[in-house]
């Protein structure tokens, strides 16, 4: 009973969760301004608050049944606008390369238009594949771990090349998602449409 209201989906805006998403979301701006300025260290502080409050938002809203439809969006959303505001913060500093951000907002990209041959076909977004949940943890972990070297060098020897790794992984999964993505599309408007009655031009007696 208590594990089914808390998978329940609600509609409800003022939830703590979202209240925190809102919080991350609120970061995003001061965190990128920071990595910019070379604030390296305040900048990793502000990421670190958010990774605690994206564990923490999770756990409120299955704990205590808070699970909404607002929280879904802004949960993934914020994420998302975390790793693009390090990868454009850092390849701005040229601690990581353009092609490497180019890689990672190429796939969006073409997600992007999955979505709008989706919405054209008549169909709603795809379920989130478990392969793309661990792309970004992976990616939103990697990136934070590369700002860890230039806020504290003396360990830039052992997080440069763990981050790095990270990166490079999660870049694979994240398009290695993408492509599951697009087949499933593909295969999904193959699928005939069964179509509507034409109606008839005499009145049923």
């Amino acid at each position: 009973m208590g594990t089914e209201s808390a998978r329940t989906v609600s509609t409800r805006i003022l939830t703590v969760p979202n209240l925190l998403s809102f919080v991350r979301l609120a970061l995003v701006p001061v965190f990128l301004v920071l990595l910019l300025v070379g604030n390296d260290l305040a900048a990793l502080v502000v990421l670190v608050v958010s990774v605690i409050t994206d564990y923490l938002d999770g756990v409120i809203a299955r704990t205590f049944g808070q699970i909404s439809r607002l929280g879904q969006v802004l949960d993934p959303a914020a994420d998302r606008l975390f790793i693009l505001a390090t990868l454009l913060g850092l390849a701005a500093r040229g601690i990581i390369p353009w092609w490497f951000v180019a890689v990672l907002v190429a796939r969006d990209v073409m997600l992007l238009g999955v979505g709008v041959v989706l919405a054209a076909n008549g169909y709603g977004p795809l379920p989130v594949h478990h392969l793309g949940k661990v792309a970004t943890f992976v990616l939103f972990y990697a990136l934070p771990t590369l700002v860890l070297g230039q806020a504290v060098p003396s360990i830039a020897w052992l997080s440069d090349p763990v981050g790095w790794a990270l990166a490079l992984w999660g870049a694979f999964l994240y398009w290695w998602a993408g492509v599951i993505y697009l087949i499933q599309t593909v295969r999904l408007i193959r699928i005939p449409r069964v179509a509507e009655p034409t109606p008839s031009d005499t009145l049923d007696s």
